[in-house]
């Protein structure tokens, strides 16, 4: 292999790849990244077996070839190249000579015959922006179980109902639901995609703009764009049914700015125990909607907050962390609050914009 090709394309795919590479003591090609020069492109490969990506680069080849680098240093090294230096790549003997024009480095090299190969997934396709692609993703993925017991919860779950391609995910603790509003998509009854997978997906999709091609299967689902290509497997199992979870008649209403709500919610953090704990307290008639918590080491803290209150009085207590996350996914000013009651979940959700949805489970007192 001998490739010339400008820094800054082949660094940003660096940094996108080496999030990839796995950590195997029994594999240990999987912590590399596979250079494959080709044609006129650079190609970039990474796997953990679980995720995989490759990135074409394009790049003046010389001698086609392929070799296998660390990512880490791969990653460290280009950290501290100038964007705007040409760089030559060169294989020699299984390690690879890395030329600027203040630099000569060489890398040692480890055995590509044993670089698995990432699979062409091959099935039922879709499109769809990656904006879009990206803010169903995000607006979900926070609420993912991080726990490897239940995998089938350790996930993000995407499935169609009508026009909707619906995101979904939850640790038992929270809920959270994205609509998006998609053309042309036949009924998907559901893809489970593992948690670990769908951070480095956001990471790399949210950089990138254009048309996403997704293709899945029951193993596995790919997502191409521009010149990107990832898959991820997927989990053998069944998302539970969380739409009989959802209450559809509440006692209690609330509309409140999200900026005074949010502002309450990091005023209650300062003062709240271990456990995250912040009470609220509605009570229409009366006019009150009160955030409080306490901590015996560090205070106590009430506060209250002007808003819009409709029917019965409730008070209860929830982990204020998981309603922070959750106003990350609401673009409107008013935030809509509705309560069925002492032990049932509080529904959270964007005034105007049915498209999002969000459960928390109430705490003991």
């Amino acid at each position: 292999m001998k490739i010339e090709c400008s820094v800054e394309k082949i660094k940003n795919a660096i940094s996108q790849t080496e999030r990839v590479t796995g950590k195997n003591l029994t594999l240990p090609v999987l912590n590399s990244i596979l250079f494959i020069a080709v044609n006129r492109h650079l190609k970039l490969r990474a796997t953990n077996l679980s995720l995989g990506v490759e990135i074409e680069v394009p790049a003046k080849v010389e001698k086609e070839g392929v070799v296998a680098v660390s990512g880490a240093v791969l990653n460290a090294m280009f950290s501290n190249f100038s964007h705007n230096e040409s760089i030559h790549l060169e294989d020699k003997g299984g390690n690879l000579l890395v030329r600027t024009n203040k630099s000569q480095i060489t890398l040692k090299g480890q055995s590509h015959e044993d670089f698995p190969t990432i699979p062409i997934v091959s099935g039922r396709t879709f499109e769809i922006d990656s904006k879009k692609l990206t803010e169903g993703i995000k607006s979900v993925y926070y609420s993912s179980s991080v726990s490897d017991i239940k995998p089938e919860i350790s996930s993000v779950f995407v499935y169609t109902n009508g026009d909707n391609l619906i995101f979904v995910s939850t640790d038992s603790f929270r809920l959270a639901e994205k609509k998006i509003k998609i053309k042309g998509v036949e009924d998907i009854t559901g893809i489970i995609i593992p948690w670990k997978n769908v951070v480095e997906i956001l990471r790399i999709l949210g950089e990138v703009s254009g048309v996403v091609k997704v293709c899945f299967n029951k193993n596995q689902i790919s997502f191409s764009v521009d010149n990107i290509y990832l898959t991820s497997r997927v989990i053998d199992g069944i998302f539970p049914d969380y739409r009989q979870i959802i209450p559809k008649d509440f006692s209690t209403e609330i509309v409140v700015l999200k900026q005074d709500l949010l502002n309450a919610l990091k005023l209650s953090n300062v003062f709240s125990d271990k456990f995250n704990q912040v009470n609220l307290v509605v009570d229409p008639k009366q006019k009150i909607f009160e955030l409080s918590s306490m901590n015996n080491d560090v205070g106590e803290n009430k506060t209250r907050v002007d808003a819009v209150l409709k029917g019965e009085s409730t008070e209860l207590g929830f982990n204020y962390k998981y309603f922070l996350d959750c106003l990350q996914s609401i673009t409107t000013d008013s935030v809509s609050i509705k309560m069925s009651g002492t032990g049932r979940p509080m529904v959270i959700s964007a005034v105007s914009d049915p498209s999002f949805t969000y459960l928390i489970m109430p705490m003991n007192k």
